[in-house]
């Protein structure tokens, strides 16, 4: 795993970093991003994150589970890659749409 937050509906706005208050968001070591989970909001598709390695903008995901507390499934990694993330890069995520209620799990592997 490359990084895993979770965030309260109420501070992911639109246009927030969901990994604004990670550590693992920039790495002194290279790594490989293949995989991409979101789950939690209040509704399936709900909610969407623009990913960004640095100024690479990888896509736009959408949550694919419901629910305040989640646990992240093998059916709820979307395929991304691999995608090189140089040594120091920043990672983003971007809220593009925000979820209402419950909290977001996102997960980069």
């Amino acid at each position: 795993m490359i990084l895993n937050t979770y965030e309260a509906a109420a501070t992911l706005t639109v246009g927030t970093d969901a990994f604004r208050n990670e550590r693992k968001q920039i790495s002194s070591q290279p790594r490989v991003l293949s995989k991409v989970a979101i789950v939690g909001g209040n509704a399936i598709n709900e909610c969407a994150v623009d990913l960004y390695i640095e100024d690479f903008y990888v896509g736009r995901f959408r949550n694919t589970r419901n629910g305040a507390v989640q646990v992240i499934h093998p059916d709820d990694d979307i395929i991304v890659g691999p995608h090189y993330i140089p040594p120091g890069s920043k990672l983003s995520a971007i809220i593009g749409v925000a979820p209402t209620v419950s909290p977001l799990v996102i997960v980069l592997s």
